[in-house]
């Protein structure tokens, strides 16, 4: 079994087990990396956050296919945790969907989530659409049926937005998400944008298969891990927390630095090492460690054998 199949082994020995495992999210292999020597034992690479921080555009589709591909590969190959991959809404219809699937597979990367908005999403203050339910259960089964020709441990996440969507009950929510799961064959629900704790329990105990959500309530409080497991949530994502506590932390730094000049660059040193987790070890999370003592290994071998450089 190779490498990538291993992760998936991997992610779906999480998905079948009994707790709720926390993934973060972001955008960058530096950013897996630093979830992984914490200690956490998946990652999610967001489309929003590859859409802003590589091309800094709005989540409404610029970011295409092949942006997605190579990126997932370059954060699937960076860390030994399994990796999922946001695909938007498969880049197309379910034609478009298959030939999607398929690239992402061989990426290297444990899984996708595949959307039921309309594409492009709509922005501003309409809100967005889901497509209908035949078609969006069309197209989760088409992204299984690809995967299933190169590797069936790929793991497939079928996200229900219709939270969002203001024609659509609790109730078209609930069948959406069984009908993804029974019909389309995926391996997770996604329950996207949650505001309530009923509605993630009523989807969790309709669903077939397990469910990841994300919090988004203006109104609740977000669940404690326990309660993820209590209401029945397998995956708690955070999508954009390691993205946007960069993003912060880089604004604040900035801003010091613009007011105080140099000064602010030892203060800001001086408060990360007396930080409770310490400062950061850059060259470990990027691997200079490792490259420097490759490279006076094989120094040493050319030395040791009189080869002539260049």
């Amino acid at each position: 079994m190779n490498e990538a199949s291993l992760k998936r082994k991997r992610f779906r020995e999480l998905l079948a087990g009994s707790s709720t495992v926390m993934m973060p999210g972001g955008f960058s292999p530096m950013y897996a990396r630093m979830a992984e020597s914490i200690g956490f034992q998946t990652f999610f690479v967001a489309g929003s956050q590859m859409a802003s921080f590589l091309l800094g555009v709005p989540d409404n589709g610029v970011i295409g296919l092949r942006d997605v591909v190579d990126h997932g590969r370059h954060v699937a190959s960076s860390v030994g945790i399994p990796v999922l991959l946001d695909a938007d809404t498969g880049f197309g219809n379910g034609v478009n969907v298959a030939y999607s699937t398929k690239e992402i597979v061989r990426s290297g990367v444990a899984g996708l989530q595949l959307e039921d908005m309309e594409t492009p999403r709509r922005l501003g203050a309409k809100g967005l659409s889901v497509i209908s339910l035949p078609e969006a259960t069309a197209k989760v089964l088409s992204a299984v049926r690809a995967r299933d020709e190169i590797d069936p441990e790929f793991v497939v996440v079928a996200r229900c937005d219709a939270l969002s969507d203001a024609n659509s009950s609790l109730d078209d929510v609930v069948a959406r998400c069984v009908a993804y799961a029974e019909h389309g064959r995926a391996d997770m629900i996604w329950l996207n944008a949650v505001q309530t704790r009923a509605q993630l329990e009523a989807v969790c105990k309709a669903s077939p298969v397990p469910v990841l959500c994300n919090w988004m309530s203006t109104s609740e409080p977000p669940p404690s891990l326990q309660e993820y497991e209590d209401l029945g949530c397998r995956i708690a994502l955070f999508p954009v927390v390691a993205s946007l506590a960069g993003l912060q932390g880089a604004w604040e730094v900035l801003n010091d630095l613009q007011a105080r000049g140099s000064v602010a660059l030892t203060d800001w040193a001086a408060a990360s090492k007396a930080h409770a987790h310490g400062a950061i070890d850059f060259r470990r999370l990027n691997g200079m460690h490792e490259a420097a003592a490759l490279g006076d290994e094989l120094a040493a071998f050319e030395h040791a054998v009189g080869m002539p450089r260049g």
